[in-house]
């Protein structure tokens, strides 16, 4: 077996392992809370039920006991932007020591009103 073989096989093996822990701890999650998104409150039935992922609050996926207190079910979205947030601290986007936050200085509405003046 050569090397790209070996290496395709053994992302393979990870992502089924991936796969199989995740559905071990989804079900669990799915049966000790209601199917109910913990951010936006948004319902899940069976059809959309796809849609709504176990967040593990300590951003640990091997950290799964069995009483589902480091989880929290959340919508894709909700998810997403709980990540988001996590990288953006990461990176130091987050309030200073004074409580501002680093915001954008760039306003593309400045100087609306005197640009649609100018064009009368």
């Amino acid at each position: 077996m050569n090397t790209k073989n070996k290496f395709d096989q053994a992302v393979a093996d990870a992502r089924r392992a991936s796969d199989q822990r995740e559905l071990g701890y989804r079900e669990q999650a799915l049966k000790l809370y209601p199917h109910i998104c913990g951010r936006c409150c948004r319902e899940f039935d069976r059809k959309n039920l796809h849609e709504l992922t176990v967040h593990h609050r300590d951003h640990d996926h091997d950290n799964n006991p069995s009483d589902g207190s480091n989880w929290e079910l959340l919508c894709l979205y909700c998810h997403d932007n709980e990540h988001q947030r996590q990288t953006e601290a990461r990176q130091g986007n987050t309030a200073s020591d004074d409580g501002k936050r680093d915001t954008a200085t760039f306003n593309p509405f400045a100087d609306l009103k005197s640009m649609l003046n100018s064009k009368d």
